[in-house]
């Protein structure tokens, strides 16, 4: 048999509606982070109105985590998805925070620990597409609103299924497709017309929120990522919308 060559490895990639060289969307990625570390909660409150609390809620509450779970919370940014979790596994469990923005990290850091949450937390500055953990590692790995932002999402997809153990899930929550095309509308003139307004008056920052309402229409529908999760080697990948596919939930496990 013949073995089909392999195609060349794209020399650009998409940030926001730019096409960019694939070594510069990281840096790109880290400088809009790195802006708008300090009023990332404040922002997601306004956007959302509020709503992105009761959606990480939700994904904490159906995720099927338990008590004494290895959990590693990729995108963990200012610490909020790891806030809910930490109750969850409980004393013997334990959360690693990873994110490859140093700002981010610092932001949640201060935060949990202002809260007394320290025990049973780690922090970790790393890259998603080469995580520096050994096979088998995690019970679950959760990743709230990041995907969109990892340049090589093929990659980082077969390395969360690298560290999870047999049977252990991955759980994405992020922007997806809106269902309805009269919603559609309605949500594509807040994201273009609000958004960024919102970013200059309340952070200073219209481009960089330009960039996160731009990133959330490059990133693929549910049913794209789905079939990305498969080929990645996930089994029985589930798929929930919220909020009419605003955000979607993607459940998959490692068989």
């Amino acid at each position: 048999m013949n073995e089909q060559p392999k195609s060349p490895p794209a020399s650009t990639t998409h940030f926001g509606f730019r096409d960019v060289p694939v070594g510069e969307k990281q840096k790109l990625v880290g400088q809009v982070f790195t802006s708008v570390a300090r009023n990332y909660d404040l922002m997601n409150d306004l956007m959302s109105f509020g709503t992105h609390r009761l959606w990480k809620r939700h994904f904490v509450a159906t995720s099927g985590v338990r008590r004494g779970d290895h959990v590693l919370d990729l995108a963990g940014g200012t610490g909020d998805i790891a806030a809910l979790l930490h109750p969850v596994v409980g004393e013997t469990g334990e959360v690693v925070v990873g994110d490859i923005n140093a700002a981010m990290l610092g932001v949640g850091r201060d935060r949990l620990t202002d809260r007394g949450l320290v025990a049973g937390l780690r922090w970790a500055q790393l890259n998603a597409e080469r995580l520096p953990f050994p096979d088998n590692s995690f019970d679950a790995v959760t990743m709230a609103f990041g995907l969109r932002n990892v340049t090589d999402k093929d990659q980082a997809l077969a390395d969360i299924c690298r560290v999870l153990k047999p049977s252990g899930r991955l759980l994405v929550l992020e922007f997806s497709k809106v269902q309805s095309e009269a919603f559609g509308k309605l949500y594509d003139f807040h994201s273009f017309k609000i958004l960024p307004r919102l970013g200059q008056l309340f952070a200073g920052d219209a481009d960089s929120y330009q960039y996160l309402a731009e990133s959330i229409r490059k990133h693929p529908d549910q049913q794209t990522l789905k079939g990305m999760m498969e080929r990645a080697g996930f089994g029985k990948v589930e798929v929930r919308n919220l909020t009419n596919g605003i955000v979607a939930i993607h459940r998959a496990y490692k068989f």
